[in-house]
């Protein structure tokens, strides 16, 4: 039986956030923190995880921490971030 739900958590001394499935680490997306700013700047998922909701899972819980931080804002320099926020389009308002 497999977990279908990636769990993710924020990596902090490695500044990225890394998603585990099946009791493995699946993907993860890299940033730089700077006082009040985030940059992410690579996303990795691994190919055996591909079409799993890994990017995703990533995506939504590092800009929900952010979101929920209040005063951070993000660039998205990761192409990966950049696009899952176009087309989310409420987290918008988390872009420097």
């Amino acid at each position: 039986m497999t977990d279908e739900t990636p769990q993710v958590r924020d990596d902090r001394d490695e500044q990225r956030w890394v998603a585990e499935l099946d009791g493995r680490v699946a993907g993860f997306a890299e940033y730089r923190r700077d006082g009040g700013t985030i940059t992410f700047t690579h996303t990795v998922v691994d190919d055996e995880f591909e079409g799993r909701g890994v990017g995703s899972a990533l995506a939504r819980t590092a800009l929900d921490a952010v979101r929920d931080e209040g005063t951070t804002k993000i660039v998205a320099q990761c192409s990966f971030i950049r696009g899952w926020i176009d087309k989310h389009p409420d987290y918008q308002a988390l872009l420097a």
